[in-house]
């Protein structure tokens, strides 16, 4: 299976091809999705998952040479003889074949077909069960070490707390990659606060090496979202700046007037940006950068923009970048409520 492990923490189902549209790998998502094993997947066609050939005509474009991603409405999606599955997907073109991103319309009952099959559930409860107990162990060395602190060690109190709090965060992440639930409800909060969480990561990861720079609207109002998902999203897109060698990074936010996203006008919006003084964006690698497995660098999974691309479209937003060496700014626009929504 041409996978990656980090690949699998998506729970947005992606399906890859080789040159002639035969499926080189999937992840757990999609194979849950369809209700077969990963392995099953593997040389098929990519079309003959399409009961109505609704996949044919467009990897038919093959020919006219274009990156520009294909959206297709409602595509009706099946293995072998099993139910029909119906999604919105993203068709991308990539060197060595195609990248199908299905977002599915339906929730499924808890005893559909689409459940994994048990072998493979049996796996992940393992895998579950192993990846815990760390985590476990973490949380209390942490707690421990957080009660031997003297009590006017105010850093040492920060960072027992901050690795008590994303070890949560883990444990919580591996339970949705697990036992997938439908979404959290949406709750008003403070980004800041979002944003706040995610500099004590990135003074912990870089430490004096890279200059945070705060540049805050202290009027913007609480914004209708998810903070763990959040966190995660916006710490990818910093993180992806340290790694990219900057010397500063800057988080920026403001509101926004009569915003365009996607196909709808919101009369604010949030504006994030996550701006810093790296390596910048590859040329080569511009019209495909928010796709899975696409990295700049050697040892990258190339999983940390689609998580933040897919974290942004799930409180219906968009994430965009532009880039320069020396200049590159990643802007998340976010809804925010309206007067009549207050």
């Amino acid at each position: 299976m041409q996978t990656a492990p980090d690949l699998d923490q998506l729970t947005t189902p992606l399906a890859w091809t080789t040159a002639d549209a035969r499926i080189a790998g999937c992840n757990i998502a999609f194979a849950r999705w369809l209700g077969v094993g990963q392995r099953r997947l593997l040389g098929l066609p990519l079309g003959a998952l399409a009961p109505e050939a609704g996949l044919d005509p467009a990897l038919a474009r093959d020919a006219e040479a274009t990156d520009a991603p294909l959206r297709l409405r409602r595509l009706g999606l099946r293995f072998a003889d099993g139910a029909e599955r119906f999604c919105d997907a993203w068709l991308s073109r990539r060197e060595d074949g195609w990248l199908l991103e299905a977002h599915p319309v339906d929730e499924f009952p808890d005893d559909d077909p689409a459940r994994l099959p048990s072998a493979l559930s049996a796996a992940l409860r393992g895998l579950a069960h192993e990846l815990r107990n760390p985590l476990a162990g973490l949380k209390g060395a942490a707690q421990l070490l957080g009660r031997r602190l003297d009590p006017n060690d105010a850093d040492g109190h920060a960072l027992t707390a901050l690795i008590d709090a994303e070890t949560a965060r883990l444990a919580a992440l591996l339970d949705r990659l697990l036992s997938p639930a439908p979404p959290r409800p949406h709750a008003p909060l403070n980004v800041h606060g979002v944003l706040e969480r995610v500099l004590r990561l990135a003074e912990a990861d870089a430490g004096w090496a890279v200059r945070l720079v705060r540049d805050y609207d202290p009027s913007l109002p609480d914004v209708e979202g998810d903070a763990d998902r959040l966190v995660q999203g916006v710490w990818n897109l910093v993180r992806n700046a340290i790694e990219a060698g900057a010397s500063q990074v800057t988080l920026r936010t403001r509101v926004e007037h009569g915003v365009r996203i996607g196909e709808d006008v919101h009369p604010l919006a949030l504006r994030l940006e996550i701006a810093d003084d790296g390596r910048g964006v590859p040329p080569e690698l511009a019209e495909r950068l928010f796709l899975p497995l696409v990295s700049g660098r050697a040892e990258g999974t190339g999983l940390g923009l689609a998580l933040a691309q897919q974290v942004a479209r799930e409180h219906r937003g968009a994430l965009s970048y532009r880039s320069r060496p020396g200049h590159t700014v990643f802007t998340v626009l976010l809804p925010l409520p309206g007067p009549a929504d207050a």
